[in-house]
């Protein structure tokens, strides 16, 4: 699933490509895309049309484009989902679910929401041109210049549940995924179960630097893609895969102490880690209770 570096290159080519530009027509293709959307296909057609793209923001995982009333268009990737700026001419994708037709884009172009496996989805957000209502739980980033360090730590301090675990609750953080936690742990030397609260503020922080460093390095070399599921809005693929320490890599030599990297199940995915550096965290021991005779 793309995570936030992923996102943010979609988000950043679409501020290149379709600011400014005003929506003519809407065909839906599949109704599954749009099923979030409590209008209908129709009804989500009908509420694009003639208004004009103001602006390209995310929160984490999700995309919204800002319209001329008030209200934004709101996406998801999910698993498979890709946004596409094509021109008018270009050949139907495979698996084309939404297409929108823009006047006053480079070119005449046409943003289209492809999607294989339909996980992901669009829906306007009424009012939601700010911040759409229905991510508003949603945590802010580490990106984000507004991002509470402190509050993070002191949460992640608090819980007993692993670091792992907590990297992927979007309630408390948004954006980061499988891959850049795993990369981020690795990085800090830390085991994805180690618990919360048997780690030191210091260590929380170096976490978090972490997890902001593999980002942005996946930023810059446009995110990470594994097959062609992920691309750009101009379709082209991310290479940060080239430079992953951990995960993807089960039995390859750790880059830092040479161990073979292994990978266990993590909540119906996987979690990969060099056994060396990231030692497993020692079970809490049981207080035992008097039985009285």
């Amino acid at each position: 699933m793309p995570e936030l570096p992923e996102v943010e290159v979609v988000r950043a080519g679409l501020e290149r490509h379709v600011l400014g530009a005003r929506i003519t027509r809407v065909d839906v293709l599949h109704e599954r895309p749009v099923r979030r959307d409590p209008r209908g296909p129709a009804g989500f057609a009908a509420a694009l049309a003639g208004r004009r793209i103001e602006a390209a923001r995310r929160r984490g995982k999700y995309l919204w484009l800002p319209l001329d009333n008030g209200d934004a268009l709101l996406g998801h990737l999910g698993m498979s989902g890709q946004l596409l700026v094509q021109p008018p001419g270009a050949a139907d994708e495979r698996h084309l679910r939404v297409r929108l037709a823009l006047d006053g884009a480079a070119e005449g172009r046409e943003l289209r929401f492809v999607d294989q496996r339909m996980f992901g989805g669009l829906s306007v957000s009424t009012g939601g041109a700010d911040l759409p209502p229905e991510i508003a739980h949603i945590a802010r980033d580490p990106l984000d210049p507004e991002f509470d360090d402190d509050a993070f730590v002191a949460k992640v301090r608090r819980r007993q549940s692993g670091v792992k675990r907590q990297l992927l609750d979007q309630n408390l953080v948004s954006g980061v995924g499988n891959i850049y936690a795993d990369e981020a742990l690795w990085r800090a030397r830390l085991h994805g179960e180690r618990p919360g609260d048997r780690l030191t503020a210091a260590q929380v922080r170096e976490l978090l630097d972490h997890a902001r460093e593999v980002m942005a390095d996946a930023l810059g070399q446009g995110g990470t893609s594994f097959d062609a599921l992920y691309v750009n809005v101009n379709g082209e693929s991310g290479y940060f895969d080239r430079s992953l320490h951990a995960y993807g890599r089960e039995n390859e030599p750790c880059d830092r102490c040479g161990a073979p990297i292994r990978r266990v199940a993590f909540m119906n995915r996987s979690s990969y880690f060099c056994p060396v550096c990231q030692p497993v965290p020692r079970q809490r021991r049981t207080p035992v209770r008097s039985v009285p005779v």
